[in-house]
Formats: C-alpha cells, sequence, structure tokens
C-alpha cells in the first residue's frame, strides 16, 4: 500500500513533472561559459536565486536568450551589457562601479571610517574630561589659599 501512495505521489509532483533544458552546445567552453552565465545572472522575478537554480517562466526564457547568443558567437560581456539593459543592474550579484552604486560598494568603508572618527573624538573627550577633574581636586591648604586670595580681590 505504501509502495502505491509513493509512487502516485512522484508521479503527481510538480517535480516529476518539471522541464529540463537540454541545450547543445558547440563544444564543451561554450558550455562552461553558459554554466557560468547562468550562475552569475539573477533571475528578475526570485528574489536570491540565480538563472540556473530559478524554475520560474522567466528564468527558463532567459536561460534560453543566453544559449542563443551564445550560439550566435556573442561574448560575455555582451550578453551581461543585454541583461542589464533590460533587466538593470539588479541581474548582477556583483554590480558594476559606477555612479548609482558608489553608496553600494564604498559606503562600508565610509562607515568604518566614520566609526573611527567618533571613537577618537570620544576617547579624547574622555581624556581631556579626566584630565580637568584631576586638576580640579585642590587639597585643603590649596583651597584655603585660594579663598584667601578670590577675599583679597574682592576687597579691593
Amino acid at each position: 500500500m505504501k509502495r502505491w501512495l509513493v509512487t502516485l505521489l512522484v508521479l503527481f509532483s510538480a517535480q516529476a513533472w518539471a522541464v529540463i533544458d537540454a541545450y547543445e552546445f558547440k563544444d564543451e567552453e561554450t558550455r562552461a561559459r553558459f554554466h557560468q552565465l547562468t550562475e552569475e545572472l539573477r533571475c528578475p522575478k526570485c528574489q536570491n536565486q540565480n538563472l540556473a537554480d530559478s524554475n520560474s517562466p522567466i528564468a527558463t526564457d532567459l536561460r534560453g536568450e543566453v544559449y542563443r547568443m551564445l550560439d550566435e558567437g556573442e561574448d560575455d560581456s555582451a550578453i551581461v551589457d543585454f541583461m542589464v539593459a533590460r533587466y538593470g543592474e539588479f541581474v548582477l550579484y556583483r554590480p558594476r562601479v559606477n555612479v548609482d552604486t558608489y553608496l553600494l560598494w564604498y559606503g562600508p568603508f565610509a562607515l568604518l571610517a566614520i566609526g573611527f572618527v567618533v571613537v577618537i573624538v570620544m576617547t579624547r573627550r574622555k581624556k581631556r574630561q579626566q584630565a580637568t577633574q584631576d586638576t580640579d581636586t585642590l587639597n585643603d591648604n590649596e583651597r584655603q589659599q585660594l579663598n584667601s586670595l578670590l577675599d583679597q580681590d574682592a576687597d579691593k
């Protein structure tokens, strides 16, 4: 009974009917480029899956587009440029450095530098406060002398 149940579940599951992309490549280099590109490019529909792992219809179409462009002899940069022009920098896991992505690339370093500056300023301020507190403490003799000087000054 269990055997029939497992067989029915396998037959009617969505994964059992999933379409497998079978592309024929000219050579192994083109196959390797295809796999590299589909793993480097992000699926526009899926939040954090690459084209190779995504089962969405748009990912299937884009894998076909990558295959078509490779078959026509396009180089990797032309394929990536086409995808970026069509879907934006989102499709790249490693966005390019340009005006739009400066904050993404250099923001963490700027925050780290600001953190160091804040720590240095706070440390110096604390040292100054301790130094002024150390000089503010007078013993009884010094207080009496200070009061007498102040009294003399007030009398004039």
